[in-house]
């Protein structure tokens, strides 16, 4: 099981939000190269970087990002208002993966030819998922997919790796969302990154028995209740 610390970044900087609200954001650190050069050092696997301003349509943090990437040498996975097919093959130029949640619901064309490009292996399938359904566009749209329908949809297509964050959970230390993982990792051919709800050593070792792939660590980790060092002890 990957650990992949995660790095929101808002105007610059490293945040955590809760429910993906913007209203209720605490303000981690000033230096995002700095943040990811911490997790990289503390033996993490991958960072997961989302761009909070694209992902709500109000900006953007490309060149921060970009300046991650050349800054570090672990893999970085970036998401975030990817939803043109230029932004993701600027992301995938730096990025070993590009996570892509409204254009792979909304436009399967461009999703078609950036992986035709790429290389399905470095598309990540963003299922974000409230009561069940899976949400786009910055978690304010529903599709109306049931979860388990959605990813069947996309391996059907030949897409194998998704990331499912719930978003009840999601910075709120409430625990993930054990049931939805456990059903989406007994799909064939699905490798599944968990996220969401996260709060302690004890939920990582229950997610790593649901048979994910990779396990993605926000506010537990900025809060200090858990370290990546012990989590890769698990892992």
């Amino acid at each position: 099981m990957k650990v992949i610390p995660a790095i929101d970044i808002m105007d610059d900087n490293v945040v955590r939000l809760v429910k993906g609200d913007p209203k209720n954001k605490t303000v981690y650190s000033y230096n995002p190269v700095e943040t990811a050069k911490k997790w990289e050092n503390a033996g993490a696997d991958m960072l997961h970087i989302v761009d909070l301003d694209a992902t709500l349509g109000i900006g953007s943090n490309f060149q921060m990002i970009r300046n991650i990437a050349q800054n570090i040498s672990i893999p970085i996975e970036v998401g975030g208002g990817l939803r043109t097919e230029e932004t993701i093959e600027n992301v995938l130029h730096f990025a070993s993966k590009a996570v892509l949640g409204t254009i792979a619901f909304k436009n399967k064309e461009i999703l078609h030819r950036v992986s035709e490009k790429f290389g399905k292996d470095r598309i990540i399938i963003s299922t974000d998922q409230l009561n069940g359904k899976i949400v786009i566009g910055g978690w304010k749209e529903s599709t109306g997919i049931e979860l388990i329908q959605g990813l069947e949809n996309f391996v059907k297509l030949g897409y194998s790796e998704f990331l499912i964050t719930s978003v009840e959970r999601d910075g709120t230390l409430q625990g993930p969302d054990l049931d939805s993982l456990r059903k989406a990792c007994s799909i064939q051919n699905t490798r599944i990154i968990a996220s969401g709800g996260i709060s302690s050593l004890q939920d990582t070792i229950h997610v790593k028995n649901c048979g994910v792939s990779g396990i993605i660590l926000g506010k537990a980790l900025y809060d200090g209740k858990i370290s990546v060092e012990e989590v890769k002890t698990i892992a």
